[in-house]
């Protein structure tokens, strides 16, 4: 992916949000970012390379030669993460093997906030949530492990500077201040990674409470005192890493969710247009309430996996795809959808367990995120966990956790605390259907038995399996 693209988003974004208001509305600037994907950069911050996405999945080799170097237990031990081709490193491994002329080139590899970190002329600052997505960050000392980066050979010199979000990383200059829309001198504060300003923005800052962002990959969150990493967190292969409120952590487990979603709806409308315009969105809106209103009451037959990138926890196997089982010639393209929204229950049910035994159990999830404009998902979801959901006012979470971490470091909020009590609200909670959870008992034993079933499918098709994205 074209790095440019990341600067330039950030730059429209500002000066759409300032437009109305003036510049002088923007009291500070805190950035936040999907994990993983990373950016080579030369010396002076310039990148020499295409961004790597999270979802490329082409270093599996690398990832397997991390694992074998120090072993999966210590890995996660160090990093509350298993070896994996999303990560960085193995990325970083990848590109030192197979393009060996930009691996030498780069200075730096750098997630997307400090890239843009570094197109504001400040020092590539990387949040400790953030940089415990590059599989090198030990999150007992919130520091780069001398043990991995010694074990693949990469420099601590080469990636990006560890800090506390929060933190006030510097002041736009003139020619930056500009290029945003707002004035001059307005600081920066370092963010973090898009779950943990999630988990922030609908009000996780303790344990016991759980939330549920229902992204292009669903992903649940909860906050402890200290890194989860014992036996049972492993087995589940939980992400465990430090959380943008200061002496919190998180425990991370996930699944790819709305991307199927919308694969579906652009195969069966047309690919969506990768824009916000208004109109493209209502229209994409009014496409999901079609589907949704020819949904049946009952379960709709199918058994669906959600697979299209790989399984999340707990076996993280990036060679699964999804798979529909159960078409027949009358079926629907309501139908599918529903079996599509069933298959995201039936996942989203298996990481509620997981999270509970290794973390404690829960009976509510806050959510956010696109998919909780669907009803019938939430109520899926609901039934089949039987777990009460809690919609957020704002869906935006991360953004509001990032505006939290910008108020507290400027002043604005006293802190953190006081301003989830003030500014985090919800908007409407969907009780679990007993009834409608009983069911679909069937079909969540069957959606187990059939990811299981198929391993053995995988593994003869693992030499077949590639990257997702190229250079």
């Amino acid at each position: 992916m074209d790095s440019a693209k990341f600067w330039t988003a950030v730059c429209q974004t500002s000066r759409e949000a300032t437009r109305d208001l003036g510049k002088d509305a923007v009291q500070a600037l805190c950035l936040s970012s999907h994990g993983e994907t990373f950016v080579p950069v030369n010396a002076n911050g310039e990148a020499i390379g295409p961004a790597i996405l999270n979802i490329d999945n082409r270093a599996t080799k690398e990832a397997q030669q991390c694992e074998d170097a120090l072993g999966s237990r210590r890995i996660f031990e160090i990093t509350g993460l298993i070896a994996h081709p999303m990560y960085p490193v193995p990325k970083i491994l990848w590109l030192r093997e197979h393009r060996p002329e930009l691996y030498l080139q780069a200075d730096r590899f750098l997630s997307v906030t400090d890239f843009i970190h570094t197109k504001l002329g400040l020092p590539p600052h990387i949040g400790y949530s953030l940089a415990s997505r590059f599989l090198a960050l030990d999150v007992n000392k919130n520091a780069w492990s001398d043990e991995i980066l010694d074990a693949v050979g990469i420099k601590a010199r080469q990636l990006p500077l560890p800090a506390p979000a929060g933190t006030i990383a510097g002041n736009l200059s003139r020619k930056a201040a500009d290029a945003l829309g707002i004035s001059q001198g307005t600081p920066v504060v370092v963010g973090g990674h898009d779950q943990a300003c999630g988990a922030l923005g609908v009000g996780v800052i303790e344990s016991g409470r759980v939330s549920d962002s229902m992204g292009t990959y669903e992903c649940l969150v909860a906050a402890s005192d200290a890194p989860k990493l014992g036996e049972k967190a492993f087995a589940a292969r939980l992400n465990s890493y430090s959380h943008v409120v200061p002496g919190k952590f998180l425990s991370l487990a996930y699944f790819p969710s709305g991307i199927m979603v919308q694969w579906f709806r652009d195969l069966i409308y047309g690919a969506s247009a990768q824009t916000k315009d208004s109109v493209i969105e209502a229209n994409a809106a009014d496409q999901y309430s079609q589907l949704e209103a020819g949904c049946r009451a009952i379960p709709s037959g199918l058994c669906i996996t959600p697979h299209l990138f790989g399984s999340g926890n707990p076996d993280f196997d990036p060679r699964a795809r999804a798979v529909i089982f159960g078409l027949s010639a009358d079926s629907t393209r309501s139908q599918i959808y529903q079996g599509i929204l069933e298959g995201i229950a039936c996942e989203l049910a298996q990481l509620t367990e997981i999270l509970a035994a290794a973390c404690g159990e829960f009976s509510d999830l806050y959510a956010s995120g696109g998919g909780t404009r669907s009803p019938l998902g939430l109520k899926l979801r609901a039934a089949v966990t039987g777990r009460r959901l809690h919609v957020m006012q704002c869906d935006e979470a991360v953004c509001q956790g990032a505006a939290i971490l910008a108020g507290v470091a400027v002043g604005v909020y006293a802190g953190i605390t006081d301003v989830v009590k003030s500014v985090v609200r919800e908007k409407e909670v969907i009780e679990p259907d007993a009834a409608l959870g009983a069911s679909y008992a069937g079909q969540l034993k069957q959606y187990r038995q059939l990811f299981a079933t198929l391993k053995k499918f995988r593994a003869a098709n693992s030499g077949a399996q590639r990257g997702t994205e190229k250079q």
